[in-house]
């Protein structure tokens, strides 16, 4: 049974995958990872979506509000033996519903191109690829996307 549950990402299961998130980030990402890990705290993100199967947590995502109309997508992340089985197409789902219930009219996120499962599952999703924004405005390895609700 998959179960989808909203948190905050001070709970034990959130945290445990964004350690294996940042893991894996600090090899994809390699020289840039400092860069980019500046922007992934979780001290303003009050929305938080863990997926469970059965009693395990399996996918993680969460939600930072950007300005007045607009979520930003964070912290995505499947943990490796969960991969390829739409998880993170129903963590994203969960948070864009949980956006839309808060009054936010879209979400905006940035991956990278060194991420291209990422770039795939947000592509498949609806989400389309607009100009770098804000402190991602002149990296080179980022794209990033925007899907209205």
């Amino acid at each position: 049974m998959i179960r989808p549950v909203r948190t905050s990402p001070l709970h034990a299961d959130f945290k445990l995958l964004v350690t294996q998130l940042d893991k894996d980030l600090a090899v994809s990402d390699g020289d840039e990872h400092e860069f980019y890990n500046q922007f992934n705290g979780l001290e303003n993100i009050a929305h938080a979506v863990l997926l469970y199967k059965e009693d395990s947590p399996v996918a993680i995502g969460a939600l930072k509000p950007y300005n007045e109309h607009t979520m930003e997508i964070k912290r995505m992340y499947t943990s490796a033996n969960h991969r390829r089985q739409q998880l993170a197409s129903k963590v994203l789902g969960e948070l864009e519903q949980w956006a839309h219930e808060l009054g936010f009219a879209r979400c905006i996120l940035e991956t990278g191109k060194r991420q291209p499962a990422a770039i795939a599952l947000y592509k498949s999703c609806g989400y389309t690829v607009i100009a770098n924004y804000g402190q991602y405005r002149e990296k080179e390895n980022s794209v990033c996307f925007e899907k209205r609700l």
